[in-house]
C-alpha cells in the first residue's frame, strides 16, 4: 500500500482542526438543473479513482510520527444528494455543513449535490456541487484545483513530493540567522517591515448565534482597480468600516488577513501564508486601490526574501512530538487585544469557465472561509470565466445585521 507521511504543515492543519474547525466548501454552479445525479456522479467517481489526492486517508502512524496519507476507495458515502432548493436555501444548508466537519481517517472529501435549485444567479433554474475538503488536504488554490479536476477540467492535478524531513538543529540555525538578515535588511530599508497589528473590533468576536452565507455577483469588468482583489479589498474597506462604526467600534485602523501563495515550489498540500493589510478606510476611493495595492506588494516583498524560506525549511524539520505538544498548547478561549486583521478575504481565480456537471455548463463558483475564534466575519473571492463571486460567511455575534452589512458591500462593490 502506497503511504506519504503528511509535511507538518499539513499535520499541523490537521490537528488544529480537532479545536478550530477549517475544513473549506467549494461551491460551483452550473446553468441547468441535473435530470440524472446518479449518472453524472458515477462520471464524478470515475474521475476522483485517476487523483492520487482523491484516493487517500489520513493514517496514524504513532506519536512520534507523523501521520501518513495511505490509498483508500472513493466510497458512495461521500457523495450525498440533497433535496430541491432555492439559492438562499442552498446557502442555508451549506452554512448548516460547516457544523458537519470531515473525518480525514475516513474520507479527506465530500461532495454535496443539488440537483434543482431555482434562482440561481446567472441560471435561474440550475445544478449546484459543493466540494467539502479538509484543509490538511489542500490549500485554496490547490482545493479548486482538485475541483476542477472532478467537475472535468483535462489537466491532472501535479502531485506533491514527499517531505523530507531531518537536519531540525541544522536549519533552525540557519534560520536564525537567516532572521538577522532579515532584520538587518528591514532597518536598512531594503525589505518592507513586517505588518502592523491592529486593535480587536466586532467583527472579531468569537462566533456565536445564528451563521450566514452570502454571495454577490459581479462581471469581472464590473470591478474597478488594478486587480479582482484590490478591487474587493477597497470595497470591503468602505462598507465593514461603515457597517463598524454603526455599532460603535472605530474603524480608523481597521485591515485584513489575505492568504497568500508563498513564493518557490510547492512542498506540502498547503503553500501558503497570511498577511496582513491595511484597509485605511479614511482615503477616498482611488488612494485607498492604490494604497491596498502597494501594501499587497510589499507583503509580497517581504514574502521572497531569504528569511522566510529558511524559516519555511525549519518548520518542516521540526520533529513530530514537538509540533504535536505545540498545538496541544493552543487555547482557543484566550483572547488577544492585537489581530492581524479584523476580516479575511480570500481570493482564489478558479480558471476558465471550462467545467460541467450532468452536461450543464459552469456559470459560477463561490467559497466560504472558515470562521475562527478570532474572526467571526471572512470573504471569499471567487472568479471563474469573468464572473467573480464576493461571499460572505459571518457570524451574528460579529456583524449583527448581515443583510445591512451585505447591503454597504453591494453599493461599494457598484
Amino acid at each position: 500500500m502506497t503511504v506519504r507521511r503528511l509535511a507538518p504543515v499539513d499535520a499541523q492543519t490537521l490537528w488544529m482542526s480537532a479545536t478550530v474547525p477549517n475544513d473549506q466548501f467549494l461551491l460551483y454552479a452550473f446553468a441547468a438543473a441535473v435530470p440524472d445525479p446518479g449518472a453524472a456522479l458515477e462520471e464524478i467517481r470515475r474521475r476522483a479513482y485517476l487523483c492520487p489526492d482523491l484516493t487517500v486517508r489520513v493514517r496514524d502512524a504513532g506519536a512520534r510520527q507523523y501521520p501518513v496519507w495511505e490509498r483508500c476507495a472513493v466510497e458512495p458515502g461521500q457523495f450525498v444528494i440533497h433535496a430541491d432548493q432555492t439559492w438562499a436555501g442552498c446557502l442555508r444548508t451549506v452554512a448548516d455543513l460547516v457544523a458537519d466537519q470531515l473525518d480525514p481517517w475516513t474520507h479527506p472529501w465530500r461532495l454535496h449535490v443539488f440537483p434543482a435549485v431555482d434562482g440561481v444567479p446567472g441560471a435561474g433554474a440550475g445544478g449546484v456541487a459543493v466540494l467539502q475538503i479538509s484543509h490538511a488536504l489542500a490549500d485554496g488554490i490547490r482545493a479548486s484545483a482538485l475541483a476542477a479536476w472532478l467537475l472535468g477540467r483535462p489537466a491532472p492535478v501535479p502531485p506533491v513530493p514527499s517531505p523530507l524531513g531531518g537536519g531540525f538543529v541544522r536549519r533552525s540555525i540557519a534560520a536564525a540567522w537567516a532572521h538577522r538578515g532579515l532584520v538587518r535588511d528591514t532597518d536598512a530599508g531594503l525589505v518592507p517591515p513586517q505588518a502592523h497589528s491592529r486593535p480587536v473590533l466586532r467583527s472579531n468576536t468569537r462566533p456565536a448565534g445564528a451563521l450566514s452565507l452570502r454571495t454577490l455577483i459581479r462581471r469581472r469588468d464590473a470591478l474597478p482597480g488594478p486587480t479582482v482583489t484590490v478591487a474587493v479589498l477597497s470595497a470591503v474597506s468602505a462598507a465593514l468600516a461603515g457597517h463598524l462604526r454603526d455599532l460603535g467600534d472605530d474603524p480608523a485602523l481597521l485591515g485584513a488577513e489575505v492568504p497568500m501563495a508563498r513564493p518557490g515550489v510547492r512542498q506540502a498540500n498547503n503553500h501558503y501564508g497570511n498577511v496582513g493589510v491595511g484597509l485605511v478606510p479614511h482615503l477616498p476611493r482611488d488612494r485607498r486601490a492604490s494604497a491596498i495595492a502597494a501594501d499587497l506588494r510589499a507583503r509580497r516583498r517581504r514574502a521572497t526574501h531569504p528569511a522566510l524560506a529558511a524559516e519555511a525549511a525549519a518548520l518542516a524539520a521540526v520533529p513530530a512530538p514537538v509540533l504535536r505538544w505545540g498545538v496541544g498548547r493552543f487555547d482557543p478561549d484566550r483572547r488577544s487585544e492585537a489581530v492581524s486583521g479584523n476580516t479575511v478575504v480570500s481570493s482564489v481565480h478558479r480558471g476558465p469557465a471550462d467545467l460541467s456537471f450532468g452536461g450543464a455548463p459552469v456559470v459560477l463558483t463561490a467559497g466560504f472561509p472558515a470562521l475562527s475564534p478570532m474572526m467571526g466575519l471572512v470573504h471569499g473571492v471567487h472568479g471563474i470565466g469573468d464572473t467573480i463571486a464576493i461571499s460572505v460567511h459571518a457570524a451574528e455575534s460579529a456583524v449583527g445585521d448581515v443583510e445591512a452589512y451585505l447591503d454597504r458591500l453591494d453599493h461599494e462593490l457598484r
